[in-house]
């Protein structure tokens, strides 16, 4: 079941919204194969700790984040992964691994990778593995207003 807060959020701020169900998944990739939306919408939330605090990160689906880069762009001495109690805390009201990209909802900073703005929609978990959330990408990015970095691993080309 989607986030009660989020569909309040997105109703509050009359944005369009689709709300998409599906058999049950555990990654962004399969989640947007299952539900019929293109990789490239999908979005995958992750929470890192940049010097301790968290921070939500959005990729697309099956993008890995580049520590490295993170570490770079935002200046942080420490940056790891949220472990998952951690995650739970943040998060009481959604399933691990199934986040919604709004860290403006739980008090975070929200980093999002470049790539999701190349497409006019964007779709993401709603809280649960089993429903998601899509809405047009100008609408998250007014709401939430995240930090449009290039956050994501590039593969290495060997010539």
């Amino acid at each position: 079941m989607v986030v009660k807060k989020l569909l309040k959020y997105l109703d509050q701020n009359h944005v369009w919204y689709q709300v998409i169900s599906h058999p049950q998944s555990y990654t962004a990739s399969h989640t947007a194969s299952m539900a019929h939306i293109k990789h490239k919408e999908m979005a995958k939330s992750i929470i890192m700790k940049l010097d301790g605090e968290p921070v939500l990160v959005v990729l697309p689906a099956g993008s890995k984040v580049d520590f490295r880069r993170v570490k770079q762009i935002t200046g942080a001495k420490d940056v790891e992964l949220a472990r998952e109690e951690e995650m739970e805390d943040i998060f009481p009201d959604c399933k691990t691994g199934a986040m919604p990209p709004f860290g403006n909802l739980y008090h975070m900073s929200v980093l999002a990778d470049k790539d999701l703005v190349e497409d006019e929609d964007i779709a993401f978990n709603g809280g649960d593995h089993r429903e998601l959330v899509k809405m047009h990408f100008q609408d998250f990015n007014r709401l939430v207003h995240p930090k449009i970095y290039d956050l994501h691993r590039h593969p290495k080309i060997y010539i």
